[in-house]
């Protein structure tokens, strides 16, 4: 495994239907977000847009934009827990029109309330 990138993506179907069962989950109008804690040395991020989104530009769009705050966020989670997680962040209706930074703002709120600091 790739250790060198700062976070390895979740991609198999059987591991997003596990965070779905069993992860912790955080919902608000701009994505939801299910995490659980796991035993690797990186934190994880899956993404999921549904067609439900839009066309196949505004899918990727949300995608890039859930990238990019998850990557700006993924430092502090880094140094402020011990413990990694894996995150599968739902893309909802307004995520493709949203700025990285206004996301990155509503997960680092958001995300670090649910994780108790």
């Amino acid at each position: 495994m790739d250790y060198s990138r700062k976070f390895v993506s979740v991609n198999k179907n059987r591991e997003f239907q596990y965070l779905f069962k069993k992860g912790k989950s955080i919902v608000n109008s701009a994505f939801v977000c299910y995490l659980r804690p796991n035993r690797r040395r990186v934190n994880r991020l899956g993404i999921v847009t549904s067609k439900k989104i839009g066309n196949a530009v505004k899918r990727s769009r949300a995608r890039r934009v859930i990238r990019e705050a998850f990557r700006l966020l993924e430092p502090e989670l880094r140094e402020k827990y011990e413990q990694r997680y894996d995150f599968v962040i739902v893309a909802r209706g307004k995520t493709p029109f949203m700025k990285s930074t206004r996301l990155y703002g509503l997960m680092r709120s958001l995300i670090s309330e649910k994780l108790g600091s």
